[in-house]
């Protein structure tokens, strides 16, 4: 058994998990991380074809935490965002909608002190980032190895490692993903279901310049979304039923690049995909609670939702900002920080936004996820009224950009 006096153990050492543990120890929590991948893999150029769109609010987050400058030359402004009511791709369609909806970060410049709509960002790039804070912040990382199980006792938790090590800290938080062992240590349900579609994501080069603009097209089978990244590249998030997508996995290059072509429109030269195709299975998943005894959840642990609007990680950096702000006035007071009162303050303050925009996504997806008449006119009339209705468009914006409702002080640029 470890005899080090840790405050909190956290399962998974990636985007969430190393966050956290940044934030924790920022706030003066004696942290340990335990991941079942070689955390050396985290600092590899590692190419897996994912990139996220960080809202503005988490990106003063990143900058509180010292990850920021690290990330800032690989980060892609999204000045704006054209959001069209598309039709699936062929001779046969009718042309498509002429009702659209437009985003534009001067509009509310403002009040965010001329921040960008979101930036977009490699995940490799975050990822190598994180590790390098963590590494410079001297805090303790035990990979590879997985959490086999975890028993809580008065007033401790007591973690068992692959390797046969025990740790014990007041709490454990679960930051591993949708597969979370602690979540299921937990006896946790989860509540959700699969939406028979699969995200295609690939990395394209541009023949001139993207103009920092983010395009999406909903299509019958699922939005389109292409992303501006740096060096004059798109990200794209191509949504369709999971048997097409596992056909484009496994199509020619040239077959891929033509289906690709039909989607995308000639309103950008000379396309060339870079680097592997990647296939991805869309799902809901919320979990029952965010705690238990002794027991935290953040990020994907919690709630894995559709990323029709690219508010995965900003939902679980939210958690974060929010649990390690909890955690550290519940200790600079001389709290137990994994008792329930105060793991219950952190519930209470991340409950209802997962639970609403996990639901607002659900309804995105079906409203736009299909191609009946009457649905498709309802749509397209809301989509003209918001783009004409410049206060309620405003308000999607700082939605989307995390500016709104009761924020933690990372959110708000503030280190604890």
């Amino acid at each position: 058994m470890s005899s080090e006096p840790y405050d909190v153990i956290i399962a998974g050492a990636g985007l969430v998990g190393a966050t956290f543990a940044l934030a924790a120890a920022q706030g003066g929590l004696k942290v340990v991380m335990v991941d079942p991948q070689p955390f050396d893999a985290q600092l590899a150029p590692t190419f897996d074809g994912r990139s996220t769109a960080i809202a503005f609010s988490t990106f003063r987050m990143l900058d509180a935490l010292g990850v920021g400058a690290a990330l800032r030359p690989h980060a892609c402004r999204m000045d704006r965002i054209l959001v069209t009511d598309g039709r699936r791709p062929g001779a046969a369609s009718r042309p498509a909608s002429s009702a659209f909806l437009r985003f534009d970060a001067d509009e509310i410049g403002e009040r965010t002190n001329g921040e960008p709509l979101g930036y977009m960002v490699e995940n490799r790039r975050i990822r190598s980032a994180l590790a390098e804070a963590v590494t410079a912040a001297g805090i303790e990382v035990r990979a590879p190895v997985s959490v086999t199980g975890v028993e809580v006792g008065p007033g401790r938790a007591t973690v068992a490692l692959s390797d046969g090590v025990i740790l014990e800290a007041p709490l454990v938080v679960g930051a591993e993903g949708r597969g979370s062992a602690v979540r299921r240590a937990a006896r946790l349900d989860t509540l959700g279901w699969g939406y028979g579609q699969s995200g295609v994501v690939a990395t394209v080069s541009l023949g001139r310049d993207h103009g920092n603009v983010a395009h999406e097209y909903f299509l019958p089978d699922g939005p389109f979304a292409i992303l501006p990244l740096t060096e004059q590249r798109a990200s794209l998030v191509w949504t369709e039923s999971t048997r097409r997508a596992e056909a484009l996995k496994t199509c020619s290059d040239a077959a891929f690049h033509a289906h690709l072509m039909r989607r995308f429109g000639d309103f950008l030269d000379d396309v060339a995909v870079v680097g592997p195709r990647f296939v991805y299975p869309l799902s809901l998943q919320l979990a029952e609670s965010l705690t238990a005894p002794r027991i935290a959840l953040v990020g994907d642990a919690a709630h894995g939702v559709h990323p029709v609007a690219g508010q995965g990680l900003n939902m679980g950096l939210k958690d974060v900002a929010a649990l390690a702000e909890v955690l550290t006035e519940a200790m600079r007071l001389g709290e137990d920080v994994g008792a329930e009162t105060v793991l219950e303050r952190y519930a209470r303050w991340r409950r209802f936004d997962n639970a609403a925009l996990a639901a607002g996504f659900d309804g995105f997806v079906r409203l736009f996820s299909n191609d009946l008449p009457p649905v498709r006119l309802a749509r397209d009339v809301g989509i003209a009224v918001v783009n004409r209705i410049a206060p309620l468009r405003r308000a999607f914006m700082h939605e989307a950009g995390g500016a709104t409702g009761d924020l933690p002080r990372l959110l708000r640029g503030e280190a604890l």
